[in-house]
């Protein structure tokens, strides 16, 4: 097989680090060999098995043993729990108050999951992770559904490289790892702009029953997280139907894609809940999750997650680690190339949903991953380009630099978090800071990208098996509910057992994190202050108490003046990463 050139005729990573051995003392078969194993990999006789198991093997490290985290997953989750608690499958809560932000839709896919679970004697209702499958389904659904749509539009061998090349992202892994929206949103759009770019690039072979997925998974897609999935596939459309008007082409794919009947399917999907939302809170629901959850996303920064233009693109060397180096340095050549039906086609699909994230006051790392499977298709279309076009030098130096920093804040994380929280270094912080350490020693060693690629997608799985099952649940003073719950239960089970629920026997002062009520129940009880919670143990003498230090001397103070002295069962100190604050917690009895 000849060597694949670059444009440039110099190495493919074309960094200045890059070892650059004498061409005279190379053999042709020597480089063959080193440039093949992309080549082999592309040449699997059983993709789909591939990206599944590829997937499995990124996604599963943690799954089952980190605990639920703060705050969205838990409140997601405790959502779900209620719903199968009530039987109520149509209201969203979150103890006694109403949840109304995202629509239903992946409450309903965790209630199925979890249910599942239980009827199986898999799980009970308070292990996180059958809330989780949902998030693992749509990180392995996105893979498999970006290499079939690569197929079409970059070819077979690119596409299976960016089908492997998504589940190493950063934001993926985390988002499978989270019982929320995103992973699973990301397959459905992935599954729409699939037979959304059919339409666009043969509106005469696109039938019926494609126009009828098409319209159905938008109509999941707003089921799932409201106006996300629609926004995309209409900013998609707008570029593509200026670009054609404007050089004269036909528009045929706008009449495949049957809008006519396509967008009342849509709509049919979404319509039930809706309606019965409507009757369930008066309007209060769509009001609420306009004007508040949707609407402070676009008027200021929600909760606090700010930044300006420009903060996606520059955090991309993070959130597409480690293959983002690829991305970064394929813009240019993907730009000149955007005459070409397929790029136009991702490019329509990233560029405008990129910049509306961009615009909106609210950013949070994971928004523009809906962009992602694209992304990787367009990388890898110039990873595998045999005459691909080399980046500026000053791309490519930026580009390495903003890699390098990638991976040292991800080194950085294994070895500062559990020195910062106070715990004792896990066995995963030296295996994840050698990875990376062994992966930036390949790449800057690799005097072609494609080599990087490899070390890249080798590196992924070790990286994120040590990460995640060697040191974020190992990190014990973050993991402060479990703790609590565990002290409650054996505090219960020394007395004879949890008092029932209707007593709502636990209550908590201080630390009002979502992750306690998933684990300590529904009926927890989140009180203001110390007094309260004496109070709470006056009414109920075989409840329990959690009183953080600052109220400590009011809690007792009050108990003293009601007639009792608290007993406390046990004091548990950790760091709240939520609010970044460390604390000490007592739990008391009667």
């Amino acid at each position: 097989r000849p060597r694949r050139a670059t444009a440039a005729g110099g190495s493919g990573l074309d960094s200045p680090f890059a070892a650059r051995p004498n061409a005279a003392m190379r053999t042709t078969a020597e480089s063959d060999a080193r440039q093949d194993w992309l080549a082999r990999l592309c040449t699997v006789r059983r993709p789909h098995l591939l990206i599944v198991a590829f997937c499995l093997l990124v996604f599963l490290p943690g799954f089952f043993a980190l605990p639920p985290s703060d705050r969205d997953e838990s409140r997601f989750a405790q959502a779900t729990k209620q719903m199968l608690e009530t039987g109520d499958f149509v209201e969203i809560r979150f103890g006694d108050v109403a949840r109304n932000k995202k629509p239903v839709g992946i409450h309903w896919a965790q209630a199925a999951t979890v249910s599942a679970a239980t009827s199986l004697g898999l799980a009970t209702r308070t292990d996180i992770w059958p809330y989780r499958i949902p998030s693992l389904l749509g990180g392995i659904l996105a893979a498999l559904f970006t290499f079939a749509l690569g197929r079409h539009l970059v070819g077979r061998e690119a596409a299976l490289i960016a089908a492997l090349m998504l589940p190493t992202s950063l934001v993926v892994v985390v988002e499978t790892h989270i019982a929320k929206t995103d992973a699973a949103l990301l397959a459905i759009v992935a599954a729409m702009m699939l037979l959304f770019s059919r339409a666009a690039l043969a509106p005469a072979s696109f039938s019926a029953a494609q126009a009828a997925g098409f319209w159905g998974a938008l109509g999941l897609g707003a089921l799932l997280k409201g106006p996300v999935a629609p926004m995309v596939a209409g900013l998609a459309a707008l570029p593509l139907w200026w670009l054609d008007r404007r050089a004269g082409r036909p528009r045929d794919w706008l009449g495949a894609l049957r809008a006519s009947w396509g967008l009342p399917l849509s709509v049919a999907v979404v319509a039930p809940w809706a309606v019965l939302i409507w009757i369930a809170t008066d309007g209060a629901f769509f009001i609420e999750a306009l004007r508040g959850d949707l609407g402070g996303k676009v008027t200021g920064a929600d909760e606090a997650h700010g930044g300006p233009p420009g903060y996606h693109l520059l955090l991309v060397a993070l959130t597409l680690f480690p293959v983002s180096l690829i991305v970064l340095r394929a813009i240019p050549a993907t730009w000149a190339a955007r005459t070409d039906p397929a790029v136009r086609v991702l490019l329509a699909w990233i560029v405008p949903t990129w910049l509306v994230f961009e615009l909106l006051p609210t950013k949070l790392p994971h928004y523009v991953s809906v962009t992602f499977p694209a992304v990787a298709l367009l990388a890898a279309r110039w990873l595998l380009d045999p005459m691909r076009r080399a980046p500026p030098r000053w791309l490519a130096r930026l580009s390495l630099g903003l890699w390098l920093f990638a991976a040292a804040i991800v080194a950085a994380l294994a070895i500062a978090l559990p020195v910062a929280a106070g715990g004792g270094i896990p066995w995963g912080t030296p295996i994840a800071a050698a990875v990376v350490a062994a992966l930036v020693w390949a790449v800057l060693r690799a005097d072609d990208l494609r080599r990087a690629a490899v070390a890249m997608l080798l590196a992924a799985p070790l990286l994120y098996a040590a990460l995640l099952e060697g040191v974020l649940p190992r990190v014990e003073p973050i993991w402060i509910s479990p703790r609590v719950v565990a002290a409650a239960e054996a505090h219960w089970r020394a007395a004879g057992g949890r008092p029932p629920a209707a007593e709502r026997p636990f209550a908590t002062a201080g630390f009002h994190e979502p992750s306690l009520v998933f684990l300590a129940g529904t009926d927890t009880r989140l009180i203001r202050d110390g007094a309260e919670a004496a109070e709470h143990l006056a009414d109920r003498p075989r409840g329990l108490a959690l009183v953080r230090d600052r109220y400590d001397a009011a809690f007792r103070a009050e108990a003293a003046r009601l007639g009792f002295t608290p007993r406390a069962v046990a004091t548990i100190t950790g760091l709240n990463y939520s609010r970044g604050q460390r604390l000490t917690l007592t739990l008391y009895a009667r």
